[in-house]
């Protein structure tokens, strides 16, 4: 069996006729798009022939089904790939298409949304692309680069115009400046309590491994903090950090509050430890024995074996730990928003109180795209230092 290429006894491909079969039945009983009259009422269904021009839906159909066929027939990786990109191209034109068909010319009330149907459609041609890049198994560059690409071909056709007339772009025209307010703040947040449990998890972590009786009760402690719901852990918070603002002001001059940006990085810096902690244990452990005295022999002193010897080979499982921390944040940042740290979760719970569902997606789909991306990242990071390592 090569890389490319499944073993050619099986007739057809099991995943890609489970994701064949969801999405011509999602095509068939679902709407491909809702239109409403304004923002927050009830979307009129629309099937994908009904919505786009004949043109653009036809086409649509026909790359779909050219998808569909290679997910149940293909094995080469490189042409399900191909085939699954053709199809999620099509669908997304098609979605723009109808886009500008629906929206009465100069209507700026109405609104366009994606249905159902397309969401399941591109979740079953996402899985498939997903699949024969697996089977395909690149290098980490060449991940990275892939990643790279696909963000710069989103940007291009967002900015293109093309989807103005959607729902989700129109939310965005309106909150274009507090989008990338939110946006970068959401990031600091994040990569910020990543930092700062960065700071204080290594030692931690060499300590515990350096001084086994006190593993066990500090790891103990930080898996209690991991079992406190975040929603209830901000609010745990809101009180004592309150407090320090009124006894110091300096602290609120400094922006320690109760609510805020302070409990969410305080919080999120808590939940960062164990996992930094616990991987910079493992990862020292799992140094060889023979390296460490090999450096030894060579006159090195304790703290010499340590950042030369040790850490460096520990650090592939130290940043397995940072990726799974990292990827934990940009998700829990989110739910800061209830207490008034920030970031893209604004616009997630602004739109549930509001019933907009386009304004849910203006939060959620940059969330997802900034954990996904950070997940490839470190992954391929992660990859590069074993093999250094070896």
């Amino acid at each position: 069996m090569t890389e490319a290429t499944l073993p050619r006894t099986a007739r057809f491909d099991r995943l890609g006729t489970l994701l064949g079969v969801t999405g011509v039945a999602a095509l068939a009983g679902l709407s491909f798009v809702l239109v409403k009259a304004n923002r927050i009422v009830p979307g009129i269904p629309r099937s994908l022939l009904e919505a786009a021009p004949p043109l653009a839906g036809w086409a649509c159909l026909a790359c779909l089904a050219l998808a569909a066929t290679a997910a149940l027939f293909v094995f080469n990786a490189r042409l399900r790939l191909g085939a699954a990109l053709l199809g999620i191209g099509a669908l997304l034109l098609a979605l723009g298409a109808a886009g500008d068909a629906l929206t009465p010319l100069g209507n700026r009330v109405v609104r366009i949304s994606a249905g159902p149907a397309f969401w399941v459609v591109l979740v079953c041609l996402g899985l498939m692309a997903t699949d024969a890049i697996t089977r395909m198994r690149p290098g980490p560059a060449r991940r990275v680069l892939w990643l790279a690409g696909f963000i710069a071909v989103a940007v291009l056709a967002l900015k293109s115009g093309r989807f103005d007339h959607l729902s989700v772009m129109r939310e965005y025209a309106v909150n274009a400046e507090r989008f990338s307010r939110e946006l970068l703040r959401h990031v600091l947040l994040a990569a910020g309590s990543l930092g700062a449990a960065a700071l204080a998890g290594l030692p931690l972590g060499i300590a515990c491994y350096r001084v086994p009786r006190i593993r066990e009760a500090i790891l103990g402690a930080l898996n209690v903090i991991q079992t406190i719901p975040a929603i209830a852990l901000f609010g745990i918070l809101m009180a004592p950090l309150g407090a320090l603002a009124a006894a110091v002001p300096l602290a609120g001059r400094l922006g320690i509050r109760g609510i805020g940006a302070a409990p969410a990085v305080v919080a999120l810096f808590l939940y960062s430890l164990l996992p930094i902690v616990a991987n910079t244990v493992q990862g020292l452990r799992r140094v060889s024995r023979q390296a460490v005295e090999a450096a030894r022999g060579m006159g090195m002193t304790p703290g010499q074996v340590l950042l030369r010897v040790e850490m460096p080979l520990a650090l592939p499982v130290i940043v397995t730990g940072v990726r799974v921390v990292l990827v934990q944040n940009i998700g829990m940042v989110t739910v800061a928003a209830l207490i008034g740290g920030g970031g893209l979760g604004t616009f997630v719970f602004q739109g549930i109180g509001q019933t907009a569902i386009d304004l849910v997606l203006l939060g959620a789909i940059p969330i997802v795209a900034l954990a996904f991306s950070a997940a490839v990242v470190l992954d391929a990071l992660v990859e590069v230092m074993d093999r250094v390592k070896q």
